[in-house]
């Protein structure tokens, strides 16, 4: 089992940058696909990117393309969300999630464990 705790969330201005951070602890990292989501109240959880347990490959929600970029690091256990050029409409809570690589292809259609979120918010 991998415990996720996410960091790096806050406060920024429209056009402005922001790094998300996971880290993961409890289990094999190089085992899992990771993701990020992120939700906002009202709404249902969305799909922003994922990267493929070697790092290889990455996909993203139309949405972030061109803006967002997923890397992780197996050595240290992380994964990370670069978010740049960002919009009011980026404000949401950011959770990242891990799929074993055993139980799923790439991209993973499920997530098996979630961390408890970091909160972003993008002023105009």
């Amino acid at each position: 089992q991998v415990q996720l705790v996410e960091s790096g969330g806050g406060l920024v201005q429209a056009g402005g940058s922001l790094r998300l951070s996971c880290a993961a602890s409890g289990g094999t990292f190089g085992s899992y696909h990771m993701g990020w989501f992120r939700q906002t109240p009202g709404k249902e959880r969305e799909f922003v990117a994922t990267i493929r347990w070697s790092g290889g490959s990455t996909v993203y929600a139309d949405f972030v393309k061109g803006r967002f970029t997923v890397s992780r690091d197996n050595a240290r256990k992380t994964v990370s969300l670069q978010m740049n050029s960002l919009k009011p409409e980026d404000t949401a809570v950011y959770y990242c999630a891990a799929a074993p690589v055993y139980s799923t292809t790439f991209p993973p259609r499920e997530y098996e464990y979630w961390g408890q979120g970091t909160q972003v918010t993008v002023s105009s």
